[in-house]
């Protein structure tokens, strides 16, 4: 069975989403362990989301967008969130200055969605149809690989601090069906005896 993967704009918006839902879980209030797993959550989407734009997404587009300035000032914008992401993990959450970093940090991406959303995806769409499909999967799997390599259970942990109802509802909803799928192969076996 060939491997199936979304397309690498749909891809690029699901992140632009995830880190979307990540920020609006942060509020000043928040406790100081629910605000480390957001921000650690968050950079560590923007840094892979970046990685993937920049090796996959970027190249691709440059013929369609040669010498455009919004796709030249997409890896600028790529350095300036990785600087505050450097800042913010050089402090913590009790830091005086880790709330208005991390509201910063939303504003620029904020701005650099809008960009992408309203520019870069459109144009991507239309330029490269025939590679989009293509594109996801190879998106798809290099994710795989800098996953990998930031240390999957910690990412684990913090979308728990982040999204803690809806990983219980995932967790939940997980251990039913596969409660119902040993059932079901439990009466298969004993049928057939």
């Amino acid at each position: 069975m060939p491997f199936c993967s979304p397309s690498i704009t749909t891809m690029i918006r699901m992140d632009h989403t995830h880190v979307m839902a990540a920020f609006h879980r942060y509020h000043v209030e928040t406790a100081w362990w629910r605000k480390r797993a957001i921000v650690e959550l968050a950079c560590t989407a923007l840094e892979i989301h970046a990685q993937l734009e920049e090796e996959i997404f970027y190249p691709a587009l440059s013929e369609a967008m040669a010498r455009d300035e919004r796709l030249t000032k997409s890896k600028p914008e790529h350095d300036r969130m990785r600087e505050d992401i450097a800042k913010l993990r050089s402090m913590g959450p009790e830091d005086a200055a880790y709330d208005a970093r991390f509201m910063q940090l939303m504003r620029e991406v904020m701005h650099h969605v809008a960009d992408e959303e309203t520019v870069l995806l459109p144009t991507a769409e239309r330029a490269l149809a025939s590679q989009l499909s293509e594109l996801g999967m190879r998106m798809t799997k290099r994710r795989m690989q800098l996953v990998a390599q930031h240390r999957p259970a910690t990412i684990a942990a913090n979308t728990v601090g982040a999204f803690p109802l809806a990983s219980f509802a995932v967790v939940s909803i997980g251990a039913l069906v596969l409660a119902h799928s040993l059932r079901a192969a439990s009466a298969r076996r004993r049928y057939r005896t």
